[in-house]
């Protein structure tokens, strides 16, 4: 499969087990999990067919690990904005995490802190470079540092997805260091 099939199917994926599975008729159980078959028996009756083949490369192949697969289901790793619960537990996290954006939301950011924007949760990673790359998506990157040491010592709940990113409901302003 080439690179811009395999690029588009995960983008439809993404759209439908995060954001809008009523679009196309498919029911994501409590824990965000859909059945292989109904998923691509409903793309394709909504003019997107792919085969268990092609969905399994894209979920082998992403870079992000973005979704997993088991058995007969499929779920996206996180990052909903439709209500779920990932089941995943509560974990101490390193003492320094970090977060990606762009200049333009730095003094929204430095008033309020970090705040899910929609999805369940704030999104964290674990190094400078993804923080990185993630900020780059929108513009000239600005990495944060959270100090999630002291937010767990403070009573916040981490939790980790499977695909290595940090979850946090929210980082308040004082746990943020901020260049610049």
């Amino acid at each position: 499969m080439d690179d811009r099939r395999t690029v588009r199917i995960s983008k439809y994926l993404a759209k439908h087990l995060r954001h809008q599975p009523e679009r196309i008729g498919i029911t994501l159980d409590p824990n965000g999990w859909v059945g292989i078959d109904p998923l691509i028996t409903a793309a394709a009756a909504h003019g997107f067919p792919f085969t268990r083949q092609e969905l399994e490369h894209v979920v082998a192949s992403n870079d992000k690990r973005r979704y997993a697969i088991d058995g007969d289901r499929i779920r996206a790793n996180q990052g909903h904005t439709v209500e779920v619960d990932l089941a995943l537990p509560v974990v101490q996290p390193p003492a320094y995490l970090y977060h990606g954006t762009v200049g333009r939301y730095v003094a929204a950011i430095r008033a309020e802190g970090l705040l899910p924007m929609g999805r369940h949760a704030v999104h964290l990673s674990a190094d400078r470079e993804t923080a990185t790359r993630v900020g780059a998506r929108r513009g000239k990157p600005v990495v944060l540092s959270v100090d999630a040491g002291a937010m767990h010592r403070a009573g916040f709940e981490f939790r980790r997805s499977a695909n290595g990113v940090w979850l946090v409901d929210h980082v308040p302003a004082e746990f943020l260091r901020i260049p610049g």
